[in-house]
Protein backbone atom coordinates (compact mmCIF):
# COMPACT_ATOMS: atom_id res chain seq x y z
CA UNK A 1 0.00 0.00 0.00
CA UNK A 2 2.89 2.35 0.72
CA UNK A 3 4.10 1.82 -2.86
CA UNK A 4 0.95 3.65 -3.96
CA UNK A 5 0.45 6.07 -1.07
CA UNK A 6 3.95 7.58 -0.81
CA UNK A 7 4.41 8.62 -4.48
CA UNK A 8 0.81 9.87 -4.59
CA UNK A 9 1.46 11.89 -1.43
CA UNK A 10 4.58 13.49 -2.93
CA UNK A 11 2.70 14.39 -6.09
CA UNK A 12 -0.22 15.82 -4.11
CA UNK A 13 2.11 17.88 -1.93
CA UNK A 14 3.84 19.33 -4.97
CA UNK A 15 0.62 20.07 -6.84
CA UNK A 16 -0.74 21.91 -3.80
CA UNK A 17 2.47 23.92 -3.46
CA UNK A 18 2.47 24.90 -7.13
CA UNK A 19 -1.19 25.93 -7.10
CA UNK A 20 -0.86 28.11 -3.99
CA UNK A 21 2.38 29.75 -5.25
CA UNK A 22 1.74 29.69 -8.99
CA UNK A 23 3.51 33.02 -9.56
CA UNK A 24 6.83 31.36 -8.75
CA UNK A 25 6.52 29.12 -11.80
CA UNK A 26 4.21 30.69 -14.38
CA UNK A 27 5.20 34.37 -14.28
CA UNK A 28 6.70 35.70 -17.50
CA UNK A 29 10.44 35.13 -17.63
CA UNK A 30 10.41 32.12 -15.31
CA UNK A 31 10.94 28.51 -16.30
CA UNK A 32 7.73 26.58 -15.66
CA UNK A 33 9.64 23.28 -15.69
CA UNK A 34 10.84 24.20 -12.19
CA UNK A 35 7.57 22.69 -10.96
CA UNK A 36 9.18 19.26 -11.29
CA UNK A 37 12.05 20.15 -8.92
CA UNK A 38 10.20 19.32 -5.72
CA UNK A 39 13.51 18.83 -3.91
CA UNK A 40 13.95 22.63 -3.96
CA UNK A 41 10.93 23.07 -1.72
CA UNK A 42 7.42 24.20 -2.43
CA UNK A 43 5.19 21.44 -1.06
CA UNK A 44 2.06 21.51 1.07
CA UNK A 45 0.85 19.17 3.80
CA UNK A 46 -2.84 19.34 2.77
CA UNK A 47 -1.88 18.12 -0.69
CA UNK A 48 0.33 15.41 0.76
CA UNK A 49 -2.47 14.03 2.94
CA UNK A 50 -5.03 14.19 0.13
CA UNK A 51 -2.67 12.57 -2.38
CA UNK A 52 -1.54 9.89 0.06
CA UNK A 53 -5.14 9.05 0.94
CA UNK A 54 -6.02 8.77 -2.75
CA UNK A 55 -3.07 6.46 -3.34
CA UNK A 56 -4.01 4.27 -0.38
CA UNK A 57 -7.61 4.10 -1.62
CA UNK A 58 -6.45 2.94 -5.06
CA UNK A 59 -4.22 0.32 -3.44
CA UNK A 60 -7.15 -0.95 -1.37
CA UNK A 61 -9.27 -1.20 -4.51
CA UNK A 62 -6.61 -3.28 -6.22
CA UNK A 63 -6.15 -5.53 -3.19
CA UNK A 64 -9.86 -5.91 -2.46
CA UNK A 65 -9.43 -4.40 1.01
CA UNK A 66 -11.93 -2.15 2.80
CA UNK A 67 -10.40 1.35 2.88
CA UNK A 68 -12.10 2.54 6.09
CA UNK A 69 -10.13 0.39 8.59
CA UNK A 70 -6.89 1.24 6.81
CA UNK A 71 -7.66 4.97 6.99
CA UNK A 72 -8.56 4.73 10.66
CA UNK A 73 -5.31 2.91 11.49
CA UNK A 74 -3.21 5.41 9.52
CA UNK A 75 -4.82 8.60 10.85
CA UNK A 76 -2.91 8.94 14.16
CA UNK A 77 0.32 7.84 12.50
CA UNK A 78 -0.06 10.62 9.92
CA UNK A 79 -0.51 13.14 12.73
CA UNK A 80 2.66 11.96 14.49
CA UNK A 81 4.51 12.03 11.16
CA UNK A 82 3.47 15.64 10.63
CA UNK A 83 4.70 16.49 14.13
CA UNK A 84 8.15 15.16 13.22
CA UNK A 85 8.15 16.79 9.79
CA UNK A 86 7.47 20.25 11.18
CA UNK A 87 10.91 20.26 12.75
CA UNK A 88 12.32 20.59 9.24
CA UNK A 89 11.08 24.20 9.33
CA UNK A 90 13.21 24.78 12.40
CA UNK A 91 16.33 23.48 10.67
CA UNK A 92 15.53 25.55 7.57
CA UNK A 93 14.51 28.60 9.65
CA UNK A 94 11.32 29.13 7.69
CA UNK A 95 7.57 29.42 8.24
CA UNK A 96 7.96 31.15 11.60
CA UNK A 97 5.60 33.69 13.13
CA UNK A 98 5.56 37.32 14.15
CA UNK A 99 8.44 38.92 16.11
CA UNK A 100 8.25 37.96 19.76
CA UNK A 101 10.14 38.31 23.03
CA UNK A 102 8.52 35.29 24.67
CA UNK A 103 10.90 32.94 26.52
CA UNK A 104 10.35 30.23 23.91
CA UNK A 105 10.75 32.55 20.91
CA UNK A 106 13.18 31.21 18.30
CA UNK A 107 16.16 33.16 16.99
CA UNK A 108 16.33 33.51 13.21
CA UNK A 109 19.57 34.24 11.37
CA UNK A 110 19.64 37.59 9.48
CA UNK A 111 19.86 35.75 6.16
CA UNK A 112 16.49 34.08 6.81
CA UNK A 113 14.57 37.06 8.16
CA UNK A 114 11.62 38.23 6.11
CA UNK A 115 11.24 41.81 4.91
CA UNK A 116 10.39 44.09 6.73
CA UNK A 117 11.43 42.24 9.91
CA UNK A 118 15.20 42.30 9.36
CA UNK A 119 15.83 44.19 12.61
CA UNK A 120 14.08 41.61 14.78
CA UNK A 121 16.01 38.64 16.13
CA UNK A 122 13.43 36.35 17.74
CA UNK A 123 10.08 35.18 16.38
CA UNK A 124 7.09 33.01 17.24
CA UNK A 125 8.00 29.33 16.63
CA UNK A 126 4.82 28.46 14.75
CA UNK A 127 6.37 25.18 13.58
CA UNK A 128 6.74 24.19 17.24
CA UNK A 129 3.11 25.05 17.92
CA UNK A 130 1.94 22.95 15.00
CA UNK A 131 4.22 20.07 15.99
CA UNK A 132 2.77 20.01 19.50
CA UNK A 133 -0.75 20.30 18.10
CA UNK A 134 -0.16 17.34 15.78
CA UNK A 135 0.98 15.20 18.73
CA UNK A 136 -2.15 16.19 20.64
CA UNK A 137 -4.30 15.36 17.59
CA UNK A 138 -2.73 11.91 17.26
CA UNK A 139 -3.33 11.11 20.93
CA UNK A 140 -6.88 12.48 20.79
CA UNK A 141 -7.72 10.38 17.74
CA UNK A 142 -6.42 7.19 19.39
CA UNK A 143 -8.43 7.93 22.54
CA UNK A 144 -11.64 8.82 20.70
CA UNK A 145 -11.45 5.82 18.36
CA UNK A 146 -11.25 3.48 21.35
CA UNK A 147 -13.63 5.34 23.61
CA UNK A 148 -16.43 5.79 21.07
CA UNK A 149 -15.71 2.76 18.83
CA UNK A 150 -15.30 4.98 15.77
CA UNK A 151 -15.29 3.36 12.37
CA UNK A 152 -12.20 3.92 10.26
CA UNK A 153 -13.78 6.57 8.05
CA UNK A 154 -14.99 8.54 11.07
CA UNK A 155 -11.55 8.24 12.69
CA UNK A 156 -10.02 9.74 9.55
CA UNK A 157 -12.62 12.52 9.54
CA UNK A 158 -11.85 13.31 13.19
CA UNK A 159 -8.14 13.56 12.41
CA UNK A 160 -8.64 15.85 9.42
CA UNK A 161 -11.03 18.10 11.31
CA UNK A 162 -8.83 18.48 14.37
CA UNK A 163 -5.66 19.02 12.36
CA UNK A 164 -7.29 21.57 10.06
CA UNK A 165 -8.76 23.56 12.96
CA UNK A 166 -5.43 23.89 14.75
CA UNK A 167 -3.41 24.58 11.60
CA UNK A 168 -5.84 27.31 10.51
CA UNK A 169 -5.51 29.02 13.89
CA UNK A 170 -1.70 28.82 13.86
CA UNK A 171 -1.65 30.33 10.36
CA UNK A 172 -2.79 33.64 11.89
CA UNK A 173 0.69 34.02 13.43
CA UNK A 174 2.64 33.45 10.21
CA UNK A 175 4.33 36.38 8.44
CA UNK A 176 5.65 34.65 5.29
CA UNK A 177 4.07 35.70 2.01
CA UNK A 178 0.84 33.98 1.03
CA UNK A 179 -2.06 34.82 -1.21
CA UNK A 180 -5.05 36.04 0.74
CA UNK A 181 -8.76 36.45 0.26
CA UNK A 182 -11.08 38.44 2.53
CA UNK A 183 -8.31 38.99 5.08
CA UNK A 184 -7.50 35.28 5.36
CA UNK A 185 -4.66 33.34 3.77
CA UNK A 186 -5.67 30.91 1.03
CA UNK A 187 -4.30 28.07 3.16
CA UNK A 188 -6.65 29.10 5.96
CA UNK A 189 -9.65 28.97 3.65
CA UNK A 190 -8.66 25.48 2.53
CA UNK A 191 -8.17 24.32 6.12
CA UNK A 192 -11.47 25.81 7.24
CA UNK A 193 -13.25 24.08 4.37
CA UNK A 194 -11.64 20.77 5.38
CA UNK A 195 -12.61 21.32 9.01
CA UNK A 196 -16.24 22.06 8.14
CA UNK A 197 -16.39 19.09 5.78
CA UNK A 198 -15.03 16.76 8.44
CA UNK A 199 -17.46 18.10 11.04
CA UNK A 200 -20.35 17.63 8.62
CA UNK A 201 -19.31 14.07 7.87
CA UNK A 202 -19.05 13.21 11.57
CA UNK A 203 -22.49 14.70 12.18
CA UNK A 204 -24.03 12.84 9.25
CA UNK A 205 -22.60 9.49 10.37
CA UNK A 206 -23.17 9.91 14.11
CA UNK A 207 -23.98 6.65 15.88
CA UNK A 208 -23.00 4.48 12.94
CA UNK A 209 -21.02 1.30 13.53
CA UNK A 210 -19.33 -0.33 10.58
CA UNK A 211 -18.01 -3.86 9.90
CA UNK A 212 -14.54 -2.74 11.04
CA UNK A 213 -15.78 -2.18 14.60
CA UNK A 214 -15.97 -5.24 16.85
CA UNK A 215 -18.71 -4.79 19.45
CA UNK A 216 -18.57 -8.22 21.03
CA UNK A 217 -16.72 -11.52 21.07
CA UNK A 218 -15.99 -12.93 17.61
CA UNK A 219 -18.50 -15.38 16.19
CA UNK A 220 -17.45 -19.03 16.43
CA UNK A 221 -18.06 -21.13 13.30
CA UNK A 222 -20.66 -23.85 13.86
CA UNK A 223 -18.32 -26.72 13.16
CA UNK A 224 -15.98 -25.57 15.95
CA UNK A 225 -18.83 -24.80 18.33
CA UNK A 226 -20.16 -28.38 17.85
CA UNK A 227 -16.79 -29.76 18.93
CA UNK A 228 -16.65 -27.56 22.02
CA UNK A 229 -17.47 -29.18 25.41
CA UNK A 230 -19.88 -26.30 26.09
CA UNK A 231 -21.85 -26.92 22.88
CA UNK A 232 -23.93 -29.79 24.26
CA UNK A 233 -23.76 -33.27 25.76
CA UNK A 234 -20.56 -35.10 24.92
CA UNK A 235 -20.69 -37.99 22.48
CA UNK A 236 -19.61 -41.24 24.05
CA UNK A 237 -16.66 -43.00 22.55
CA UNK A 238 -17.62 -45.73 20.11
CA UNK A 239 -21.15 -44.40 19.48
CA UNK A 240 -21.99 -42.88 16.12
CA UNK A 241 -22.83 -39.19 15.94
CA UNK A 242 -26.22 -39.15 14.22
CA UNK A 243 -26.01 -35.39 13.69
CA UNK A 244 -23.08 -35.81 11.33
CA UNK A 245 -24.87 -38.08 8.94
CA UNK A 246 -26.52 -35.28 7.01
CA UNK A 247 -23.52 -32.99 6.95
CA UNK A 248 -22.59 -29.88 8.92
CA UNK A 249 -25.07 -27.04 9.17
CA UNK A 250 -23.58 -23.55 9.11
CA UNK A 251 -25.38 -20.59 10.62
CA UNK A 252 -24.73 -17.11 9.21
CA UNK A 253 -23.28 -14.81 11.81
CA UNK A 254 -24.43 -11.63 10.09
CA UNK A 255 -20.98 -10.01 10.05
CA UNK A 256 -17.95 -9.76 7.80
CA UNK A 257 -15.06 -12.21 8.11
Amino acid sequence: MAVWAIPAGLIGARVYGVITDYELYFTRGLDWTEIFKFWDGGTGIPGAVAGGAAGAWLACRRLGVNFAPVAGAAAPAVAFGQAIGRWGDWFNQELYGRPSSLPWAVEIDPAHRIVPYENFATFQPTFLYESLWDVAVGLAVIWAARRFLLTGDRTLALYTGLYAAGAAAIQTLRIDFAHDFLALRVDQWVLLAVCLGAAGYLAATAGRLGPDVVTGPPAVPAEFAAASPQAGPAVKSGEPDVSSGSGVSLTASGGDD
